[in-house]
């Protein structure tokens, strides 16, 4: 669905340099701190700024041969980017119609009457929620291939998140070739969503894991200074030192349960695998 190879862009205090892929039928997620380099990724895919290096395929093209009829296989949402805040929905339904030969008008309108937004107010005066809504709308209202979606539910309230999730994989569901590639920083939404995981810090990709395995088998061990000296770190990640002794990244967590049943293991959420990922240090 979407490949990405060495893709480099630099800045005057910033430098990206990252590969990844998006599988047909899988819903990847990319997390990281803000300014690590999610949105410029995103906007290098989408020909929105121009790379200085590197490859990108999109649907088994090459994106400088990628034109405006592939594009409508793709649906996007940028988090600083969407529709005049003059326009009304009413406004919006043409121009989607007008843009993309396999908008569906009725899908869209029953979803605007699902979430409760109003068709005849201007954008402007939408809540941040409201806006978020109407963004997904139209990404998923043209029979896409694959979605592009910078921080879709940002803004949004836990049912009103969960809603707009459930839209996500219904359109999974719907067609085995499609393709999501998200960033989120509300770990939960990527847990119970994505298929795999993909973490960038400072423009470079520090770790890539399918989601069932970052949760089953990731854990972070919560050790004393005497247990740090004697446990076995060759399965150890990252270590970063605490008031009490050591926190540690494991990716077998199996294996310290197993051996070490004395010390305290949690399990690895995305969130605690971001941070030690991040803040720790490499042994």
């Amino acid at each position: 669905m979407l490949r990405i190879e060495n893709l480099r862009k630099s800045y005057d205090t910033f430098r990206l340099d990252c590969s990844m892929e998006v599988l047909s039928g899988r819903v990847t997620g990319l997390v990281g701190q803000n300014g690590a380099g999610k949105s410029t990724t995103f906007k290098a895919v989408l020909g929105l700024i121009r790379p200085d290096g590197g490859r990108i395929e999109i649907l088994g093209k090459d994106s400088a041969q990628f034109g405006a009829k592939d594009k409508e296989k793709l649906g996007v949402v940028l988090s600083n980017a969407g529709f005049s805040g003059y326009l009304t929905i009413k406004d919006i339904v043409p121009v989607m119609a007008s843009l993309y030969a396999r908008f569906d008008r009725a899908f869209f309108l029953e979803q605007v009457r699902r979430f409760g937004l109003p068709d005849n107010q201007k954008i402007k005066e939408f809540s941040t929620g409201m806006k978020a809504k109407l963004k997904v709308l139209t990404a998923i209202s043209h029979r896409a291939q694959l979605l592009i979606l910078d921080e879709p539910t940002a803004g949004l309230d836990v049912v009103a998140r969960d809603e707009l999730l459930e839209l996500l994989r219904a359109f999974m569901e719907q067609d085995e070739d499609r393709g999501i590639l998200i960033s989120s920083h509300i770990s939960g939404d990527l847990e119970t969503l994505c298929d795999d995981i993909y973490m960038i810090h400072q423009g470079k990709i520090i770790l890539h894991e399918d989601t069932d395995v970052l949760l089953d088998d990731y854990a972070v061990l919560k050790v004393d200074e005497e247990q740090y000296r004697t446990i076995e770190k060759r399965y150890l990640l990252r270590s970063r030192k605490e008031s009490f002794g050591y926190s540690c990244l494991t990716n077998q967590k199996r294996f310290y349960s197993e051996n070490y049943p004395k010390i305290a293991i949690l399990k690895g959420s995305i969130d605690e695998v971001i941070m030690m990922m991040i803040r720790g240090e490499t042994l």
